[in-house]
């Protein structure tokens, strides 16, 4: 009797499951910490012991340094650096995670403005599942959860970046396509002073408080794949 209550007062705590976080991208994967927003939420909702968080980015780099298998829609694939950047990313990941097998796997994504201005809006979807396919290959499993950031509205009239608002479509339907995906929402994190002091202007790169909310949405979207 003594230790049916002490078992009803006490029960045993349930297995926490442990969560691996990948982030990587460009220059505004480059400007997040994930120290300020991202690691700390999903620390709260998982515990700070059952989560890995690894982050690598490069500004100004198209897919096809993470894909190693990219083909652009017509012209001949550029020479060298196809899949370099993901190299450093697994290396990354590997030295993080050592040994220690995961529960969930998440990769965070916020790129494509090279892409975007290079014209390869046509090809961006399926080299990112391509890319999705790559890791899910390497790491051994098929159950990987994915974030996209998408693009903002820095240039919706596609007057500097020919193929902004194709790799913004993209990106969405890409993430709405899969049960294991989802995007958020940047239009609201790039809001920066007009030059000449008047209004506001929509910016390639985001402010010290988008980032934050960045990390925040991108914990959260990851938080509720993973709770699904």
């Amino acid at each position: 009797m003594k230790h049916l209550l002490l078992c009803l007062l006490f029960p045993v705590l349930a297995h926490a499951d442990s969560h691996l976080f990948i982030l990587s991208g460009q220059s505004n994967m480059a400007g997040l910490d994930p120290a300020i927003s991202f690691t700390p939420t999903v620390e709260k909702a998982f515990g700070a012991e059952n989560v890995v968080v690894v982050k690598s980015a490069q500004g100004g780099q198209p897919i096809r340094r993470w894909y190693k298998e990219w083909k652009p829609a017509e012209s001949p694939v550029p020479e060298g650096n196809l899949g370099d950047l993901y190299d450093k990313l697994m290396e990354a990941v590997e030295k993080a995670a050592g040994d220690r097998e995961f529960d969930t796997v998440t990769f965070v994504w916020m790129q494509g403005e090279r892409d975007a201005r290079e014209g390869h809006g046509g090809v961006y979807g399926d080299s990112f599942k391509g890319l999705i396919g790559q890791l899910s290959k390497d790491l051994k499993r098929d159950d990987i959860h994915f974030v996209i950031g998408r693009l903002s509205d820095f240039d919706m009239e596609d007057q500097r970046y020919p193929h902004w608002t194709k790799v913004r479509d993209v990106q969405v339907a890409v993430a709405e396509s899969s049960p294991r995906g989802a995007w958020v929402d940047t239009d609201d994190l790039n809001d920066k002073p007009a030059k000449g002091g008047e209004g506001t202007r929509n910016d390639l790169h985001y402010t010290k408080e988008g980032y934050r909310i960045l990390g925040e949405r991108f914990a959260e979207a990851a938080i509720k794949l993973i709770r699904e």
